[in-house]
């Protein structure tokens, strides 16, 4: 699924981002410790060249323990990079964040700080922010898209954290990234369907935690396939309407209800050699589209060309 979902606000921050990143010391990039790879924004990667960045690994306490760490091992083997998990189960756990940023940049000792904190929409970024200055400063929600404007908010020991929209990318070329964003809510409802997003749930947990499935809903042996899956769940939660036949919407919206508030337990969607293979494979079908876009383009002016002669050809013609 590939997933174009880009407002005007969100345009408007990546410009603001751009703008005031020259004054900015570190960055701290909050992540949804379940979808890592996902949640990462590549625009931020291409805008911040090689300052400092703190990924903060948010609901860890959602997230499969082991998972967490394979990927905080991963990225703390680029340079500049150090990635901390968080929950706001233990919340200083956030509050020492502001202090292991302040540690990546030794040249700031002593003196004032200034660290701008991004993460995609619903990733819960706000919460972090409003910990960090121990009161109610950034506007919290369930939905994408909460925070609308760049704000700069004092947090103590001479930093200042500069708060900036939830910033997605014009185009998630990743298929099943464009999935796992959706699953998780940090896509807009109108811009999913989720009998498509149910069926991915259940693939996924087919996949990576299959004996979930039977635990959570009784069922007596594990579907084979996502549709038996989903089947099975709305059999189970009484999602039936005429003929008996499961009402394949509800029973996916109970899926995607259940794995989205931990009802499934603690899970991760993706790994570091997850994501390393998907980039490979998204890499080539880029450049395959690009190579299939060429070639239209190609065609296009062939025929342009073609009916420039023969308009040529047939004035000499007539003249």
């Amino acid at each position: 699924m590939t997933i174009q979902w880009f407002p005007g606000h969100m345009h408007k921050a990546r410009l603001e981002i751009q703008a005031v990143l020259p004054k900015v010391h570190v960055i701290i990039e909050v992540l949804d410790a379940r979808i890592p790879y996902s949640s990462e924004n590549p625009l931020l990667a291409e805008m911040r060249g090689e300052k400092p960045c703190l990924k903060v690994l948010a609901k860890s306490d959602l997230a499969d323990e082991a998972a967490t760490t394979r990927w905080q091992e991963f990225f703390e083997t680029t340079a500049n990079v150090r990635a901390r998990p968080v929950t706001t189960e233990e919340v200083p756990t956030i509050r020492r964040l502001k202090y292991a940023a302040a540690k990546m940049t030794p040249e700031r000792e002593g003196k004032t700080m200034t660290a701008m904190i991004v993460g995609i929409p619903n990733v819960g970024k706000s919460t972090i922010i409003n910990f960090l200055a121990g009161r109610k400063i950034a506007k919290t929600g369930n939905t994408p898209a909460v925070t609308k404007q760049q704000q700069s908010v004092i947090i103590g020991d001479g930093i200042t954290l500069l708060d900036t929209p939830g910033m997605m990318w014009p185009n998630v070329h990743n298929a099943n990234s464009g999935y796992r964003l959706a699953l998780l809510g940090s896509i807009k409802e109108t811009a999913m369907d989720y009998a498509e997003i149910g069926f991915f749930a259940a693939r996924a947990m087919l996949q990576l935690y299959p004996e979930r499935i039977t635990e959570r809903f009784r069922l007596a042996e594990l579907p084979e396939t996502e549709l038996q899956v989903i089947e099975a769940i709305g059999r189970a939660r009484g999602c039936l309407g005429k003929g008996n036949l499961v009402d394949i919407d509800r029973a996916s919206r109970i899926l995607v209800t259940e794995l989205r508030s931990g009802g499934l337990g603690r899970l991760t969607l993706e790994t570091p050699a997850m994501m390393q293979r998907e980039k490979a494979r998204t890499a080539i079908e880029i450049a395959e589209k690009a190579d299939k876009d060429k070639q239209k383009d190609e065609k296009r002016k062939k025929r342009f060309r073609d009916k420039q002669r023969a308009k040529r050809k047939s004035r000499e013609m007539n003249g």
